[in-house]
């Protein structure tokens, strides 16, 4: 039996991305490193972003870290799960609404 794509041990080599171009390695970390401060959203409500946009863009291995940092930043599961639920509406939403293109175009092509 193959392994599955996705390695959860994987998450803990990220920082070697840097090992094949340290300048932009570098630069990336700092600018992650700087957004995930705390600034006008507390580090806990960047959390709970990172937790729901990690389920937006299908990501396991931001799905397991920001699980665990939510965790770790007093993120209860019911405000977790709340999260996601925000994720699916905007994505459901956004599917719908091309939906407003189609019917546009269907208007347009049956003339």
């Amino acid at each position: 039996m193959s392994k599955p794509y996705y390695q959860p041990e994987d998450l803990k080599k990220f920082g070697n991305i840097s090992e094949w171009n340290e300048e932009l390695g570098a630069k990336f970390f700092d600018y992650y490193n700087s957004v995930f401060k705390e600034g006008s959203l507390s580090a806990r409500e960047k959390s709970l972003i990172a937790l729901a946009v990690s389920h937006a863009v299908h990501c396991p291995y931001c799905i397991d870290a920001y699980t665990k940092d939510g965790l770790q930043r007093g993120i209860e599961k019911e405000e977790m799960m709340e999260a996601v639920h925000v994720t699916a509406a905007i994505k459901s939403g956004a599917a719908l609404v091309h939906g407003v293109q189609m019917m546009n175009r269907h208007d347009q092509l049956s003339m």
